[in-house]
């Protein structure tokens, strides 16, 4: 699975939920599009607590998705 060879930057509000993709099958990754259905993958809600820019995983293996966490930068 992977989108991009780098971050996604998302910008949320307060109360917000994003839905994240953990399946990688997603057309508009990085948020889930359903295409998980059929599998024993589901995605992952997050609802923000404040205004702010996340930086979402794209390359599908950063070990703290569906959050960047660098790895992209080591392959």
């Amino acid at each position: 699975m992977s989108w991009q060879n780098h971050p996604f930057r998302i910008e949320v509000k307060a109360g917000e939920t994003k839905v994240f993709c953990m399946c990688g099958r997603s057309r508009h990754g990085p948020l889930c599009d359903g295409t998980h259905v059929g599998t024993d993958i589901t995605p992952r809600a997050v609802t923000f607590d404040a205004d702010k820019t996340v930086f979402a995983c794209g390359c599908g293996h950063s070990g703290n998705r569906p959050y960047c966490d660098g790895t992209h930068a080591t392959f």
